[in-house]
């Protein structure tokens, strides 16, 4: 957080790279766009930019405008409503100036190790004093220094893999009109290599798919990552030594695993009314459809890609336990979960909040639980291993 004089300095300059000044305190998109220049930051300072608002644009002069917690509530959810992918790294903060000026609410934007940001669909950067959509030569600056930052495995190129490796139709087709508006594809001349690359889905300096690529699009994922696959039991007792009931696996490009999970969890979910009073009935299920969902969702988000596991979701006579390969991850541990959430796989979590599998990021498992209390279920139980993370969920008494 900037100190007073700091701020006062900020509101003194004219707007810069690294500042923005705005009156209004109601205009979200116009926020969204100057929270998504600043963490794209063209100009390579390594700076995070600023966002002042309550004070005139061109003079600085404080407005004299309440910041109000519903207004810093708003700002602080830009960074994880999914309008800005990759979620940015920012903080929304009140500034009372000691001068009886009145308030200034601050946002801090970081600047993004994987560039180039977009909101709704547009990559936005600042030059100089003002913004604007970045072009083709801005975008291919940021791709090529996120490359050279990148360090988690989704972000990795896969050696040995090639672009005639993914089923370019599923992007084409289906990815990219959820994740870049018509404007811009329209407008867009350049080579699928390219296209591919500005949603860190393809490696240029190496011209090879990266992870992320060959999970969303490879015609053949195991080919590749041989344990990127859900392994389904019914187990006809309350633990592994009862005999299997049925076993399925869920495996290919991640859109196609997406759907037949989702199809697949409604059958097992047994929805049933119940009668609360003689006059009175409310629908009850083993298991709540919704939460099942959420939670085998944040299983594929934040597995290891690099196992030799695979996601486990068996069923038994009692429950149902879903385990992924690999521990929390970041700064996320046993006694922050589920409030403090780091994503092993951010270019994943990005396309998955694109295709809709996730509504808000961090908000899973929070949103599971709610959905068991609903439904008069036990709520869910966490197992934080050395080497996986578990779930439980208790059949409905």
């Amino acid at each position: 957080m900037i100190t007073e004089p700091e701020l006062l300095n900020l509101l003194g300059e004219i707007e810069s790279f690294r500042v923005e000044r705005t009156i209004s305190v109601t205009d979200m998109d116009k926020f969204a766009k100057a929270v998504c220049a600043f963490a794209n930051d063209m100009s390579a300072s390594g700076l995070p930019g600023y966002l002042l608002i309550g004070a005139d644009d061109k003079t600085g002069q404080p407005s004299g405008q309440q910041v109000t917690d519903q207004l810093l509530q708003n700002l602080a959810s830009l960074a994880s409503n999914g309008n800005i992918l990759p979620a940015p790294a920012l903080i929304a903060y009140r500034m009372t100036l000691s001068s009886g000026l009145g308030e200034i609410a601050v946002v801090e934007v970081q600047p993004s190790t994987l560039p180039p940001v977009r909101y709704k669909g547009q990559a936005w950067v600042r030059r100089g004093p003002a913004k604007g959509i970045a072009n083709e030569a801005e975008e291919k600056i940021l791709i090529e220094r996120r490359t050279a930052a990148a360090k988690t495995f989704d972000a990795q190129p896969c050696v040995g893999a090639s672009l005639s490796d993914l089923a370019l139709d599923l992007f084409t087709t289906t990815y990219r009109p959820q994740a870049i508006d018509a404007e811009t594809i329209a407008d867009n001349h350049r080579p699928i290599e390219n296209q591919l690359a500005s949603l860190r889905f393809f490696d240029l300096g190496r011209n090879l798919p990266t992870h992320a690529g060959l999970i969303l699009f490879a015609k053949d994922l195991l080919d590749w990552l041989p344990n990127a696959y859900i392994q389904f039991v019914h187990f006809n007792g309350t633990d592994m030594s009862a005999d299997p009931l049925s076993e399925k696996r869920f495996q290919g490009d991640l859109l196609s695993v997406i759907r037949d999970l989702n199809a697949f969890v409604s059958l097992i979910t047994n929805t049933r009314p119940e009668r609360n009073s003689p006059l009175e009935e409310k629908l009850v299920s083993d298991y709540p459809e919704a939460a099942v969902r959420e939670l085998l969702m944040n299983a594929i988000l934040h597995r290891s890609y690099e196992s030799a596991s695979p996601v486990r979701f068996y069923q038994f006579t009692d429950r149902i336990e879903i385990q992924n390969p690999g521990p929390l991850y970041g700064e996320a541990r046993q006694e922050n979960f589920p409030h403090q959430t780091s994503y092993r796989n951010p270019i994943l979590a990005e396309a998955m909040k694109t295709l809709g599998a996730i509504n808000r990021y961090g908000r899973g498992v929070e949103r599971a639980q709610s959905l068991l209390a609903k439904n008069g279920s036990p709520l869910a139980e966490f197992e934080f291993g050395d080497t996986f993370f578990g779930v439980t969920l208790r059949i409905h008494p």
